[in-house]
């Protein structure tokens, strides 16, 4: 497909490197010659200096020609204008990042589609949501809701005293085979291992583990670690996504959570402590140690740190931690930074560009892709397909598949019920299965279910 990207900064970049891997022809378009030279260098796209609100340079972009048009400056007013153009061009697709949840809301006056938009991409609050729920999941890094919620997919670190150290996957199986579960990927020092039976679990592994829903729990008991209930929270930084996360919790009334903000503007504390009726809002800068002392962190069950400083936000995160706070949730958008930080201790690292590319992916990946989820810290996806009457997977057993080597199907959501994935499960037409796999096996995959 031809794909037109709108702004080269780190959400457009990553976008770039990923759907240029896959063979997509791939424009860059941006004003900042700085930030064109970074893709042009290490990418294997075409990169065009130009203004984005310009009709001239879209056209000159490949606007006209475009299967999809992605805009993903950092300016909202930007990308709305440039997708209107983009659709008035003849773009097929306008997929856009707009913050504002104002043109998402049932009595909107002017909605996504009048813009020209088709997908309305909000990264920040994808991310938020994702915080929400790994706080109601304290034992897991990461929690992934899979069809239709009837399944989660978990990732856990392994600590020193796991009674898993040296056991094998199917010894794993075996010992609780009254659960039904798969360890679908493993991320081992830097390394990504699609994993089979002979595996043998070390310290410190991050493991992925798919189940039902309903036995995330007993999973999480298998590991040695213990879910706890979370319910006092601070959260440093109110701008953009602290704020959304602390919105999402003071407006959840089953869980009563009991939220602290830190914000280090006076007027924006101001609007918060106005707006957040069931939180406290404090002013202050929430990388101060004797502040976070004074109002009680040692007190708290979660520390979450989202300021615009992903330093101070791994910094105070550790903090926390040395504190004897249960977990702690760093936002982070260098990619190197993703597994250092659980390496050296942090419970959990959200990255607002992950949350973005998963969401755009889903779009653009052909076939019948009903989602598609980077594992941080490791390099493999989860993609959640579903198998057309005509596919070459439909009517077989899964162990008489061809499948792609690094890739592995770890469930099926038939008829409204769900299955992991064994040898001997059948795919049939229409069923949703959830596939594991490294980056190099995407396309093949996909193209399996076609």
């Amino acid at each position: 497909m031809k794909i037109v990207i709108i702004g080269a900064g780190e959400i457009g970049y990553d976008l770039a490197s990923v759907l240029s891997k896959e063979k997509h022809d791939v424009t860059v378009i941006d004003r900042e010659k700085e930030s064109l030279s970074r893709v042009a260098e290490s990418l294997d796209v075409l990169t065009i200096e130009g203004n984005a609100t310009s009709g001239k340079d879209l056209v000159k972009a490949g606007v006209k020609e475009s299967d999809i048009v992605i805009a993903v400056t950092s300016i909202d007013e930007v990308n709305m204008i440039t997708s209107m153009m983009s659709k008035r061009l003849g773009a097929k697709m306008v997929i856009a990042r707009v913050r504002s949840d104002e043109f998402s809301q049932s009595n909107a006056p002017i909605t996504a589609n009048d813009l020209g938009i088709d997908v309305m991409i909000h990264p920040e609050l994808s991310a938020a949501q994702e915080i929400a729920q790994l706080l109601k999941r304290s034992a897991a890094s990461d929690v992934i809701n899979l069809a239709e919620d009837q399944m989660q997919l978990i990732g856990i670190r392994l600590a020193r005293n796991s009674p898993l150290i040296g056991k094998s996957l199917k010894d794993y199986a075996q010992e609780y085979s009254d659960i039904t579960f798969r360890v679908v990927a493993i991320g081992r020092r830097g390394l990504t291992l699609i994993p089979k039976g002979p595996v043998k679990l070390q310290a410190f592994d991050q493991i992925f583990i798919l189940a039902k829903t309903e036995d995330i729990p007993k999973i999480v008991e298998t590991t040695g670690k213990k879910e706890t209930v979370l319910n006092r929270i601070m959260i440093a930084g109110g701008s953009g996504m602290g704020a959304m996360i602390a919105r999402l919790l003071c407006n959840d009334p089953s869980k009563g959570w009991n939220v602290k903000l830190i914000e280090p503007d006076y007027y924006r504390a101001e609007e918060l402590a106005i707006e957040l009726k069931n939180g406290m809002v404090l002013h202050g800068n929430p990388t101060d140690p004797d502040l976070l002392a004074t109002e009680g962190i040692t007190d708290m069950d979660a520390f979450i740190a989202v300021t615009d400083e992903e330093e101070s936000n791994i910094i105070s995160c550790l903090m926390a931690k040395h504190l004897d706070v249960k977990k702690t949730v760093a936002l982070v958008s260098k990619p190197d930074f993703i597994p250092l930080s659980q390496t050296i201790g942090l419970d959990a690292v959200i990255n607002k560009k992950v949350a973005a590319s998963n969401e755009i992916h889903r779009h653009v990946r052909q076939g019948k892709v009903i989602s598609v989820t980077e594992l941080r810290g490791i390099n493999a996806e989860v993609i959640e397909l579903q198998a057309s009457p005509k596919s070459k997977v439909v009517g077989k057993e899964i162990q008489n598949l061809k499948l792609p080597d690094g890739c592995v199907i770890g469930g099926v959501l038939c008829d409204g019920s769900v299955e992991i994935a064994t040898g001997i499960t059948v795919i049939k037409p229409n069923d949703r299965v959830m596939v594991f796999c490294l980056p190099d096996a995407v396309n093949k995959v996909t193209n399996l279910f076609r």
